[in-house]
């Protein structure tokens, strides 16, 4: 596996925590160099640091996705002190939950700012480099309620199908310049912030819809995950790949 990624220059958003930090582990594992990002730096030199001890190169980067000044100036600290990224994991996201008719407009602007339109300055400052670079490989995490609804998180369903437009939309554009473009749709993925409501009542109702009768965990993302981020998907672009033990595929 540590092949797999060698000589690759990986940023990965939201890598302070949840799947963005675990992602940063297992492409570092597979070879690549990483840079994590995220606003949380205190957590980032950690994990960095964490990295860094197992063998691996990462360097901890401040990002705010939702200011363009931000991310280009953590891209232009990751060129100088690794490389132009080979690959972005386009991963920086927040969930909010309630009624649509209840969602303020703070709650909408607060989802909308950083899983639509930071994953959309991400991607297109990054691939302004990687187009003059040569050309690269972008991940986006989206989800399966990109795919199909659920009730009750509607900013967050609504940013996710974007996010599922803007990866096919990327794809065509940017082929020509060498760039793929695919995304991972997680369906439910046990992790801290998540595990309250698994055990609950509602939480376990809902798992006994899925066809696997389990969440996902972590590593079960690992393998989709090094698949699209490396040239194992050389002749990938424009694709969405859920992960979700069948879920989409459940009986309406």
């Amino acid at each position: 596996m540590t092949a797999l990624m060698q000589g690759k220059t990986v940023l990965v958003t939201g890598a302070s925590s949840g799947l963005g930090e675990h992602f940063a582990r297992v492409l570092a594992a597979a070879g690549a160099q990483v840079a994590v990002a995220a606003r949380r730096r205190d957590r980032l030199e950690s994990l960095a640091a964490e990295i860094a001890g197992t063998g691996g190169k990462a360097l901890a980067v401040g990002m705010d996705v939702t200011d363009r000044e931000s991310v280009t100036a953590a891209l232009d600290e990751v060129a100088a002190d690794l490389a132009v990224p080979d690959v972005l994991i386009n991963n920086a996201g927040i969930a909010a939950g309630g009624p649509a008719l209840d969602v303020t407009d703070a709650d909408w602007h607060k989802v909308i700012d950083t899983n639509l339109e930071g994953a959309w300055i991400t991607a297109q400052e990054t691939a302004r480099r990687m187009r003059d670079n040569g050309g690269g490989n972008i991940v986006n995490t989206a989800s399966i309620l990109g795919l199909r609804v659920s009730a009750g998180v509607a900013p967050y369903a609504i940013s996710k199908a974007a996010v599922v437009q803007m990866t096919k939309v990327l794809a065509l554009e940017l082929a020509r310049y060498q760039i793929r473009v695919n995304a991972l749709a997680p369906g439910y993925i046990e992790t801290d912030l998540n595990a309250d409501y698994l055990n609950s009542d509602a939480g376990q109702a809902m798992i006994k819809r899925i066809p696997m009768r389990r969440c996902g965990r972590l590593h079960d993302l690992d393998g989709p995950l090094l698949l699209l981020a490396s040239n194992a998907s050389a002749y990938m672009t424009g694709a969405v790949i859920p992960v979700d033990g069948g879920h989409l595929v459940n009986t309406l």
